[in-house]
Parts: C-alpha cells; sequence; structure tokens
C-alpha cells in the first residue's frame, strides 16, 4: 500500500506547531514522518526529551517515524553502529543513511535488536545497493528514500530518477521519494529552498500535482511532503487523490448529455495494450453502452492534446468509446470533444503505460 509522509523539524518548529501539524496530516490520510537529526545543536538529553515527546504523539496517531542521521550525528551523539538504543529510546521506527558506510556496515545495521528499518539514500546510480545486497543484509529492515534538493536546478532530471530507482525495486525494496509544499511560508531544514523536490521538474508544480505524477510513474511506493507545512488548501487537494491510479482533474463541456457525463466520471478506464502514438483508448465503455444513442454533439475540427474524446454513433462499433488525445490531430467530424484535462496535468498522459488504470475528477 502507497503511504504519503510529511517531514518534521524539530530544531525549526515548536512542539505545538508540529503536533498541529500531525492531526491536520492524520486527517488527509499521512502516515509515515521523516524526522531530521542532520541540523540539531542541542545536548543528547535535550533531543531525546524534544524527540521523544513529539515521537509518542504521532505514534499516537498512527505514524511510523524515520529519523534522517549521518556519521556527524552519530559521533556528535556518540553512538555506536553496534548499538541503537538511543533511536529506540526517542521512538524512532527507523533512521536513513544521509551518507553510506560501504554496504557492510548497513548490512550489519539491519539485524539490530530493536527491529529498526535503516532507509538508505537512492538518489546515486551506483552499485551502492548491490554492494549491500552482497553482504547478505536482513532486506525487510532495509528500505530506501532518494533526496530532495532546495537549490534551484539541481534536482534530478528523469533519466537518472528512473535508472537509480530501477536500482533499488529490482530488490523489492520499499522505496520513496519527495514532493513539495508551494506554501511561501513552509520551511526545510536549510537557509535555501526554492522547493526541496526530488525530480526538478516538481519544482514549480502545484503540490497535488507532483504527487499525481509519482502515482502515474508508478515506481516509488511512498511520498513524503518535504517541508513544513502544506497549506490547508494544499491538504485538502491531497486529500482527493487516489493512490492506486492515475488521477486526472478534468473541465467537462457545458450542457454535456448525462449519458456521455457518466461514462467520463463514473466508469472505470484502463489505457488499452496496444497502444499508439495519438490516443489514450479506454474502450468497455463501448461495450457496455452498445445500443445507446450517441449523437455528433461537438465535433471540432482539430482535437488538441488533452481533449477528451468520446466517439459517436457514425463511427460504428467504435460508439462510446473514450479516448484522451496525446497529440493534436485533424478530427473527422465524427469524435465528439466532451472535455480536457485541465492544462497543468496534461503531461501525466505521457506517464500512462499500456493497461494502467486511470480515473477522472472535477
Amino acid at each position: 500500500m502507497r503511504k504519503l509522509g510529511i517531514s518534521i523539524y524539530p530544531d525549526k518548529s515548536s512542539v505545538e506547531e508540529m503536533k498541529a501539524y500531525i492531526v491536520k496530516a492524520h486527517d488527509a490520510g499521512f502516515s509515515r514522518i521523516f524526522s531530521c537529526l542532520l541540523s540539531v545543536d542541542k545536548p543528547k538529553e535535550i533531543i531525546k526529551q524534544e524527540f521523544t515527546e513529539i515521537n509518542t504523539f504521532a505514534h499516537e496517531h498512527g505514524f511510523e517515524i524515520i529519523v534522517d542521521v549521518s556519521p556527524k550525528v552519530f559521533g556528535e551523539l556518540e553512538i555506536g553502529y553496534d548499538d541503537l538504543s538511543f533511536f529506540h529510546e526517542i521512538g524512532a521506527d527507523g533512521i536513513r543513511l544521509d551518507a553510506g558506510f560501504g554496504g557492510q556496515t548497513e548490512a550489519m545495521l539491519t539485524f539490530n535488536e530493536y527491529d529498526l528499518k535503516i532507509e538508505i539514500n537512492m538518489s546515486n546510480d551506483t552499485n551502492y545497493i548491490d554492494t549491500i545486497m552482497d553482504f547478505q543484509p536482513n532486506q525487510y529492515n532495509l528500505i530506501a528514500c532518494h533526496n530532495f534538493y532546495p537549490h534551484p536546478y539541481s534536482g534530478l532530471n528523469e533519466e537518472h530518477f528512473l535508472n537509480c530507482t530501477r536500482r533499488f525495486t529490482k530488490y523489492g525494496l520499499r522505496s520513496a521519494a519527495f514532493v513539495a509544499s508551494k506554501n511561501p511560508e513552509a520551511y526545510g531544514p536549510w537557509p535555501v529552498d526554492y522547493g526541496l523536490v526530488t525530480l526538478e521538474s516538481h519544482r514549480d508544480l502545484p503540490l497535488h500535482v507532483q504527487i499525481k505524477d509519482y502515482v502515474a510513474r508508478n515506481v516509488i511506493d511512498d511520498i513524503i511532503i518535504s517541508n513544513f507545512v502544506p497549506s490547508d488548501e494544499e491538504l485538502a487537494e491531497v486529500k482527493k487523490i487516489n493512490l492506486t491510479k492515475v488521477n486526472l482533474e478534468v473541465e467537462l463541456v457545458e450542457g454535456l448529455p448525462e449519458l456521455f457525463k457518466k461514462i467520463v466520471l463514473e466508469e472505470p478506464h484502463f489505457n488499452r495494450g496496444d497502444i499508439n502514438d495519438y490516443l489514450l483508448r479506454s474502450t468497455m465503455s463501448r461495450v457496455k453502452y452498445k445500443g445507446e444513442a450517441f449523437p455528433v454533439i461537438n465535433a471540432p475540427e482539430m482535437i488538441r492534446r488533452g481533449d477528451i474524446v468520446i466517439e459517436s454513433d457514425q463511427f460504428g462499433h467504435y460508439a462510446g468509446e473514450l479516448n484522451i488525445a496525446k497529440k493534436d490531430m485533424k478530427n473527422t467530424g465524427k469524435s465528439n470533444v466532451v472535455g480536457r484535462v485541465v492544462e497543468q496535468e496534461v503531461f501525466l498522459l505521457d506517464h500512462i503505460k499500456p493497461w494502467q488504470k486511470f480515473e477522472f475528477t472535477l
């Protein structure tokens, strides 16, 4: 099951602020937390006290907590790699290793006596994970997560992201990546914050569209909001997202007949396996509604990329089939344009694979 996550920064936020966010996020369907120890500069006992309080509250609301650490954190807090009791005592469910240790150490850490998850960085296209697997870890305690990149133009490109991700998911490891709130008051762990995204292509997109993109790609398990905190409006949009299939927000043509509207909004859709360059084809509606009337009601001269089409009776046995245009094309005069995908989500069409399920929302 795909999870949504949030990030908290105990060195920058009050306990009251974090608790309020946890409650809101829980209500919106979130269930994991990225918590950062990298930038905390306090005595060990104070850290233990503050992290224990907020982690206990998070557990009461059903959250899993992964704490970001580094060799520097281990050194400053005098924690040995053979004794992870500190993280157990503060209520963490796992630790994220911001930097690697060579492979054998990571493998040994997965056998820790507290059954903590060991999360590793998956944003480098190297044999790192293969080396860890060579040392025979407890793979049920091994998970992976991409980095986020607050500096403009420093996020991962598409090819690198996919190459890195495949290296980890080929072992069946649970994976995660970051998206960023567009709330101007949101912040991360460092002074620079132009959107803490994993993918550079996400930096200027609305939060809910970033999440929809990961759902459409279907190569990442968990999706984590990197900055603290998103707006209530953003959380409301995220709450609407179906995490199991591609979501496309649409605008329908005014005065659309009820049958056309029902096909778009209520019928299940999937992209046929025998794909082409021009259309995503969802064909079950033409079977279910065979014999129903599908008159020509709106057949513009051109069909534009992102247009939703329902074929008319004039196309014979294709009548009632729903298509989404992937390219601009000339209309034969027989195809009804019944609506279109909102502009900021049209790019999601490029990620819909053969047989992949999708749905439309207003």
